[in-house]
């Protein structure tokens, strides 16, 4: 069951831009994200090979989802990350109206946290992703590495990082999370979607 969600249309497209907004969540209301995550359950985020054993060269960290049916105190979360989609969608004019992921609260620790180059789409259901959206939740300066870079040129592009800042992109765009060489880097992930690219 998807979440469903209204979006404005406009007639501008820019295949390549990506959107950033500082200050989506307040320190206060990334405190209070911390502090009332911890009943939800850890997996490990990773690839699985073939033989179904875990792959950590192109992903290790851990991550929470944070289902809206299971979690309502969350829902405000998904308001505030739709009302700057709104804004962000005016770049592509994408044909969104839901969310075929739950949000998802991830963590990249020093030792190894990373994620490699990828792209969100694929089949099946990664089908229905369209725009990709990631909040940062650590102070920038509480860790080292992790840095969101973005794949628009030859030269990899690094976004900001500032706490409670987003960054939102399509989900085609390649991207990675580099590793973490000190700390504990935070954040929100969601992706939302619709049934073809138009």
């Amino acid at each position: 069951m998807f979440k469903q969600l209204t979006f404005p249309q406009d007639s501008t497209r820019d295949m390549a831009q990506y959107y950033t907004e500082e200050n989506l969540f307040t320190p206060d209301e990334v405190l209070w994200i911390e502090n009332n995550i911890s009943q939800v359950p850890t997996e490990s985020g990773t690839v699985e090979r073939g033989d179904h054993s875990e792959d950590y060269s192109l992903r290790r960290s851990d991550i929470k989802w944070l289902r809206y049916d299971m979690y309502p105190e969350f829902d405000w979360l998904y308001n505030r990350i739709q009302q700057s989609i709104e804004k962000a969608n005016q770049l592509w004019n994408f044909n969104l109206y839901s969310t075929p992921d739950h949000i998802q609260h991830t963590e990249y620790h020093s030792g190894g946290g990373h994620y490699d180059w990828h792209m969100d789409i694929g089949a099946g259901a990664l089908s229905l992703r369209k725009v990709s959206v990631t909040v940062q939740l650590s102070d920038p300066n509480s860790y080292e590495g992790g840095d969101l870079q973005l794949l628009r040129s030859p030269d990899p592009e690094t976004a900001p990082r500032g706490l409670g800042q987003v960054v939102i992109f399509p989900s085609y765009m390649m991207h990675r999370v580099t590793e973490i060489t000190k700390g504990t880097r935070k954040s929100l992930v969601l992706w939302v979607g619709g049934e073809h690219y138009r």
